[in-house]
């Protein structure tokens, strides 16, 4: 196997053109956010606006790491208090029957080390997950283009959403027969409606990790957990289906999740800046740095889905030098994030906090 590439600035090859998308994503996450806010009195993040589950848990960071893994934080065993949020990606609180994939962000507290500008003193450490294995897009121009369809239809028919996702996981399903699953489908409305606790993430992204560049994936580690891979939940009957079905399992087990590190090991292949590309796990296969363990607990309520969806903001950008978001889609979300976090602030009247 090859040895990890090293981290180093001209790992990233931004364009000049870059500036010019920014702003017309953080137009377009103002439409989406002002829509849902004049609708339902509101103002919803610009993506992820339904949450699915708030937990709180601890992460512990494994022992006797070999050096190529024992980097940034992961570089000395110790327990952290973690705050997790599963969600929906849309940027409007649809019913479960549109069924599209989900976010899984963890926000880890009390971090060491120096950190990075956007973090203004706050030891705390962001990183976000999808379960998808890439991005929806190559680079921030793709990402510009789904988030204007995604605009065109914030808070509009939602009865239709509904039937044309029914008819999708239908395709869904034949397609997954012979083994041809389609991502297009999936982010359409098609995706199959499995739990999410048995669901595997991924950050899409690289960060730098430590000396190195790595992605990073979340899977189930306990039998609570890794018995629900592939169930299905019933999303067309209820429109929080998948919030009672994650708090029948918290609130009885609770459960572990792994987190994984991928390393770079060839530039060509394994890219930087392409979003859409999957880094083959046969040139890099993921190692466990880290567990998530998550008690029994009640994983959502009005109390906590203020305190969370409202007067909490999550962002690669939060966290320590030792783990910068690289490539166009982290600088894009630099660009984007924040605005949405600030336009949300206001028109909730809530002040946005980096940690509950």
């Amino acid at each position: 196997m090859r040895a990890p590439i090293a981290y180093h600035p001209d790992i990233e090859k931004g364009s000049t053109d870059e500036g010019a998308t920014h702003e017309q994503l953080r137009r377009t996450f103002r439409r989406i956010i002002t829509a849902t806010h004049r609708d339902i009195g509101t103002a919803s993040r610009g993506v992820h606006a339904k949450s699915h589950a708030l937990l709180e848990g601890t992460l512990h960071v494994a022992a006797n790491l070999p050096p190529e893994l024992a980097q940034g934080f992961f570089a000395t065993p110790g327990a952290y208090r973690l705050t997790a949020r599963l969600s929906a990606i849309p940027g409007d609180p649809l019913r479960d029957a549109v069924s599209g994939p989900r976010g899984f962000a963890l926000k880890i507290h009390d971090v060491p080390g120096p950190l990075l500008e956007d973090n203004k003193g706050v030891a705390v450490q962001d990183f976000l997950f999808a379960n998808g294995a890439v991005f929806g897009a190559p680079d921030a121009r793709g990402f510009l283009k789904n988030l204007r369809v995604l605009a065109l239809t914030t808070d509009r028919a939602e009865g239709a959403k509904a039937w044309l996702s029914r008819t999708l996981r239908l395709m869904q399903r034949l397609l997954t027969r012979f083994a041809r699953p389609s991502a297009t489908l999936a982010a359409l409305g098609g995706f199959t409606p499995t739990h999410p606790l048995g669901d595997r993430f991924y950050s899409q992204v690289p960060v730098r990790f430590g000396d190195y560049v790595a992605k990073l994936d979340l899977v189930p580690e306990s039998e609570s957990f890794r018995r629900l891979t592939g169930r299905l939940i019933d999303i067309d009957h209820d429109p929080v289906a998948i919030r009672r079905a994650i708090r029948r399992v918290m609130a009885q087990e609770g459960g572990r999740f792994s987190l994984r590190a991928q390393l770079c090991r060839d530039e060509q292949r394994q890219p930087v800046e392409n979003a859409a590309t999957e880094w083959s796990e046969a040139l890099s296969p993921f190692h466990t740095v880290a567990t998530l363990e998550f008690p029994p607990q009640d994983s959502w309520n009005e109390a906590r889905s203020y305190q969370i969806d409202e007067c909490l903001s999550f962002s690669p950008w939060h966290g320590l030098e030792a783990h910068r978001p690289l490539g166009n889609i982290m600088r894009a979300r630099r660009a984007a994030y924040p605005f949405s976090a600030g336009l949300r602030s206001r028109l909730n009247g809530c002040p946005m906090k980096l940690l509950p």
